[in-house]
């Protein structure tokens, strides 16, 4: 941020005011802090998997984007590091391609409920998130 000193009292004044009252917000959470979190999944399906990863703290937020997914094709371990606020929670959902009724995680579209399927943005990385038929 860029400030210019004034030369009357005045100004100086309500220009420290200013600055500090910036400060203050900022402080007061104005600005949440990004990080990142790391995912690591691995499918066991002999079909192509496709998954997403949903905010569960940003309405409509998900990653790689809206609309836009993740797709396993291998059995190797694939990694997605993804930047996020600071102890935010992140769901994965993950289907079958052309499938949506075949799921783990909250499933296509953030739709459904899991156990143990949500991560803290933390700046860590997950276990191997292994999905199996």
């Amino acid at each position: 941020m860029r400030t210019t000193t004034k030369t009357k009292t005045l100004g100086s004044r309500f220009g420290a005011l200013l600055a500090a009252l910036t400060m203050l917000l900022a402080a007061a959470g104005g600005a949440a802090q990004a990080e990142t979190l790391e995912l690591r999944f691995q499918s066991e399906h002999p079909n192509v998997v496709e998954f997403a990863l949903y905010s569960q703290h940003r309405q409509g937020h998900s990653w790689p984007a809206p609309g836009r997914v993740y797709v396993l094709d291998d059995y190797e371990v694939n990694s997605v590091r993804l930047s996020c606020a600071a102890g935010e929670s992140i769901c994965y959902g993950a289907w079958v391609k052309n499938r949506r009724d075949i799921y783990w995680g909250v499933g296509y579209g953030n739709r459904n409920r899991c156990r143990n399927c949500c991560y803290s943005c933390d700046g860590g990385r997950t276990g191997v998130i292994t999905l199996t038929p």
